[in-house]
């Protein structure tokens, strides 16, 4: 079964850092654009950023710029999304999926969604 995992998220007080994981089941991430999105209950899936395949080149949502960063460990198979400075409003739960090209406005173009991990920024 190809499927993503995520993982890492938690309960974090605003200004804190959390660093999630996807790390992929059953096949390589090495030839594939890896996205992290979010979902909160009665809103659509909202692209935070996405890592290419081909020159590791890095799409961010306007909300994450210069919080979050996404990094690629080819030899553990697995994508990180670091997140600082959070805030509430970065509350959801986030999932990782994979495609060919990075994106946002079509979250169907991605797939091998995982389950995804809670992330809740709260004091």
């Amino acid at each position: 079964q190809l499927q993503l995992v995520e993982s890492g998220g938690g309960l974090v007080q605003p200004g804190g850092s959390l660093r999630l994981s996807c790390t992929a089941s059953g096949f390589t991430l090495d030839y594939y654009a890896i996205g992290w999105f979010r979902q909160v209950p009665g809103k659509e899936r909202e692209g935070v950023s996405c890592i290419s395949s081909a020159d590791g080149s890095t799409l961010y949502a306007d909300s994450v710029k210069g919080r979050f960063t996404i990094s690629r460990d080819y030899a553990k198979n697995t994508i990180y999304l670091q997140m600082n400075s959070l805030k509430p409003e970065d509350t959801a739960v986030y999932y990782c999926g994979r495609t060919y090209v990075c994106q946002f406005k079509n979250p169907l173009q991605f797939g091998s969604w995982g389950q995804g991990t809670q992330v809740t920024v709260s004091s």
